[in-house]
């Protein structure tokens, strides 16, 4: 199951951020409702440690797939940073902003209340004399959403590119190299449910460790 749908996941994320791959891999999963004697689950997790390189710095995947969604069945890739989520679902991009101010936050929920007033007093103070009001506001930044036009077929463009290749020796993106930089750790996650074990995995080199 990781190996036929994790693998689309995976390589949509190496195209984005140029990545080789990860260095650890892990998943787990469970039997939930096709109890009919099958091997693999129908619902399964991955986790993937991306280490910090000249492509990226680091990151953490996860993936989840499930059999029985009650989606209905849906595809997306949603990378989430320090400043907003940037979401692919199917043609269509949309980022969506949530900047945090420059200052820690102070005060409300945090334990600046369990101490005597006196000491909250004097943190106060602290934190006033070392972040001015601007640095403690939220930035805002209008949020993008980008859909493929009105008639755009993503076969249509998958298919001539791959004709191209074969017909014109056109370079492709998705080459046999890349694809296995994908499709390996996706393997991998079931390696790591059968054995319940992390798998340690060369991005650069392409092989085990």
């Amino acid at each position: 199951m990781a190996g036929d749908l994790f693998v689309h996941l995976l390589s949509g994320t190496h195209l984005i951020t140029n990545s080789l791959g990860p260095e650890t891999i892990y998943s787990t999963g469970q039997f939930s409702h096709w109890l009919d004697g099958r091997n693999m689950p129908d619902v399964m997790s991955g986790v993937m440690q991306y280490p910090d390189c000249s492509e990226h710095p680091a990151f953490q995947l996860t993936l989840q797939v499930n059999f029985i969604s009650g989606t209905g069945g849906q595809q997306i890739i949603r990378m989430i940073g320090s400043e907003g989520v940037m979401e692919v679902n199917g043609n269509n991009i949309t980022v969506k902003h949530s900047i945090l101010p420059e200052a820690p936050g102070f005060g409300g929920y945090d334990s600046v209340f369990t101490f005597s007033k006196e000491m909250q007093q004097e943190m106060q103070k602290d934190y006033d004399a070392k972040w001015t009001p601007e640095q403690r506001k939220r930035k805002t930044k209008s949020d993008v959403i980008y859909k493929a036009p009105a008639g755009y077929d993503e076969h249509l463009d998958h298919f001539t590119n791959f004709f191209d290749s074969i017909r014109t020796g056109k370079k492709v993106v998705e080459d046999a190299t890349f694809g296995f930089r994908a499709a390996a750790p996706t393997l991998a996650c079931n390696n790591s449910y059968f054995s319940k074990k992390i798998v340690k995995w060369d991005p650069v080199n392409m092989k085990l460790k």
